[in-house]
């Protein structure tokens, strides 16, 4: 037993099957499961996370039928024909002595087509179809549909399903009173509104057997009005064990819920409590999930609790051998989850494979291999941001000689700044890692380098990886000692006063923003490492005595007057990421932070930023103004040396515009995997 995470890798005995430890990798949609010609890359993507010693897969949502997909043409299992390419998933994971479930997924009013259903025919906010009212023969027919399917994977060789019972999904709209107006047999009161979750477990159980692991998504935290109660919550999962389910997955939240549960400000484990709360009620296994990202996090939470395993959706993308690292007592290791959500969720919500920022080689394993070079050529990276460091990670990786040179006295470059925001402290994990492979494979690093062309032309080859300075404003007065350039202010090379303005409503000022309107007095909770501080702000009832366990939120407000502008007339923010965003622009907003679009900016002097909006001149009054007006690429270096040596430019050398360190690291990889 590995003395590290004893909890961890302990075996979890269902009576009919062993999982070899307590890691779920959680269901997450990658693209894949839609099209028969990509099971291949499914099957590979799954058995690397079965190599690395994950305990149980599940699948990305299969619909049971096509009114059940996710979009048009997404993955479903209705015909026999359909096993067959299953059939490559399910032999891939269990010839590395994996197992794994197929989650059974019906979107309902959530599908992005026309031909969705749901229980009362109520259109979401969040997808632009209305759906048909259910008839007591549709109904009939959607619980049938689950049941076949779930036959079907038995049939594939699939060792269980996860039925799919939370985040707002076609069960979880019959379950509430918010989705759920019906006044037959299937709604009304609450124990018609559970009788198609109960129908759909006592049937499946019946067609599968007892030697099939039944896994059910409960939503035990719903953070919509008309949600469930906790009494409720618990009457379900009651019955749900009665019925022969396997195991209870936790389900937080809806997905047009207007509270972050899986974003990187979210707390490390902030809903492990929930999962807790259910505890004494059943006592088949319960598994949490949101945010666990490390096998330390994991490990106090099995030790702690009388949970009995952690779903790991996005950390199982960021790093496929996360089991086996913890296993071998290499957690530093870890290519960590730092919930981004830029290359995953973004991606899927776009319909864009998904994949991982700090692991572009996720969902495209058969597409970009990294193989052992057979020829040893000696490399110089210049510049240890992001691009540089998976640049030269991946080059040592394969056996070059690699040195890396780095102005600054630190790895990192602009993820160095990022993590200084309140909330992207996870940021320095991936330097901690990049740090760990440089050890692992021989990198020289050399820090406080700034490098001459002429110390270069011994290489073979030359990368450079310089990224980019802030843009210098064209404005009268920006000379001025109000000025503070962002990167001043994260190094705390300048301090801001209690007003400010900031020129940008790009992502650096957003988290300028969200940096000066932090509460960092000594009283003050820090809502970003704290779940109880973090469910206070946000408004969650940790008693869920509230429907939908919603209560007040409690934002605090700036301790700064902050005035954040753009020149564009759009909505601010327009530009973050997809399922994000919205998060950024309502801490802000409930933080009191004033927001102003279509500004020309005039000058700067001892009254403050002169702007015109509105075709009318104003002045703010402001203490400070903060310049996040974009960044320029900085690479002389290559333009001396390109005709000179064999030279590459990449990251944000080659291109600027808003910082994109999803690109720069997907080009350090490609790069260093061809050279």
């Amino acid at each position: 037993m590995n003395n590290n995470y004893p909890n961890l890798l302990k075996p979890l005995d269902l009576g009919f099957t062993t999982i070899k430890n307590r890691v779920l990798m959680g269901s997450m949609h990658t693209g894949l499961e839609d099209r028969a010609k990509h099971y291949q890359k499914l099957a590979t993507y799954f058995a690397k996370r079965a190599e690395g010693q994950v305990g149980l897969i599940v699948t990305g949502g299969i619909a049971p039928n096509i009114r059940a997909w996710t979009a048009p043409l997404g993955g479903f299992l209705k015909y026999k024909f359909q096993t067959k390419r299953h059939k490559i998933v399910t032999d891939a994971v269990h010839q590395a002595d994996g197992k794994i479930c197929m989650q059974i997924l019906h979107t309902g009013r959530y599908g992005y087509h026309p031909f969705i259903v749901s229980p009362s025919g109520i259109k979401s906010p969040i997808t632009p179809f209305k759906p048909k009212l259910m008839t007591v023969n549709d109904v009939e027919k959607q619980i049938k549909s689950f049941v076949n399917t779930a036959q079907l994977a038995q049939a594939a060789g699939y060792d269980g399903v996860e039925i799919m019972g939370s985040e707002g999904y076609l069960i979880n709209q019959f379950l509430v009173k918010k989705t759920n107006k019906r006044k037959d047999n299937w709604g009304d009161s609450y124990d018609n509104r559970t009788r198609f979750a109960k129908e759909i477990v006592e049937r499946t159980r019946a067609a599968v057997g007892k030697d099939f692991i039944i896994i059910f998504r409960l939503s035990m935290l719903d953070l919509v009005s008309q949600g469930s109660t906790w009494d409720e919550v618990v009457q379900l999962a009651k019955e749900l064990e009665r019925l022969g389910v396997s195991i209870i997955n936790t389900g937080i939240g809806w997905h047009e819920a207007r509270i972050p549960t899986i974003a990187t400000c979210v707390p490390n484990g902030a809903f492990t409590w929930v999962t807790e709360k259910m505890r004494p009620h059943v006592e088949l296994p319960l598994i949490t999930t949101n945010r666990i990202n490390t096998p330390e996090i994991a490990e106090e939470i099995l030790t702690k609790t009388d949970i009995d395993m952690v779903s790991m959706a996005r950390p199982l993308l960021a790093d496929e051998n996360f089991v086996k690292k913890a296993q071998q007592n290499k957690a530093d290791e870890i290519n960590t989850c730092i919930g981004c959500n830029q290359a995953c969720l973004d991606h899927v919500f776009k319909n864009k494979r998904a994949t991982c920022l700090v692991n572009p080689l996720a969902c495209y394993e058969t597409d970009y291999l990294i193989k052992a070079t057979t020829y040893v050529k000696s490399c110089a990276v210049i510049g240890g941001g992001p691009a540089g460091m998976a640049c030269a990670k991946t080059l040592a990786e394969r056996g070059h000689n690699v040195t890396l040179f780095e102005a600054s006295n630190k790895l990192g470059g602009q993820f160095n700044l990022a993590a200084n925001i309140p909330g992207k402290e996870d940021f320095f994990h991936t330097i901690r890692y990049f740090k760990t492979q440089f050890e692992k494979h021989n990198v020289n690093l050399q820090l406080n380098r700034n490098i001459k062309p002429e110390e270069l032309s011994a290489f073979d080859e030359v990368i450079i990886a310089t990224g980019v300075k802030p843009r210098e404003l064209q404005l009268d007065g920006i000379g001025h000692e109000k000025v503070i350039v962002y990167n001043e202010l994260i190094r705390k090379n300048k301090l801001a006063g209690k007003s400010v303005a900031i020129i940008g409503a790009g992502g650096i000022g957003f988290d300028i923003a969200e940096l000066l309107s932090e509460d960092t007095s000594n009283n003050a909770p820090d809502v970003y490492t704290d779940p109880k501080a973090f469910c206070h702000e946000w408004g969650i009832d940790m008693e869920i005595k509230a429907e939908g366990g919603l209560i007040k939120a409690n934002h605090a407000k700036s301790p700064r007057e902050i005035f954040l502008l753009q020149r564009k007339t759009g909505k601010l923010g327009k530009g973050l990421g997809k399922t994000t965003g919205w998060i950024h622009r309502m801490a802000l907003k409930k933080r009191g932070v004033k927001t102003l679009a279509g500004c020309s900016y005039n000058k700067i002097d001892d009254q403050g930023l002169h702007i015109t909006r509105k075709e009318q001149d104003e002045v703010l009054a402001v203490d400070n103004v903060i310049i996040c007006a974009g960044q320029v690429s900085v690479n002389a270096l290559y333009e001396e040396l390109k005709d000179k040596q064999s030279c590459h430019l990449i990251g944000g050398a080659e291109f600027a515009g808003e910082l994109d360190a999803k690109r720069a690291i997907k080009q350090g990889v490609l790069l260093g995997a061809k050279l």
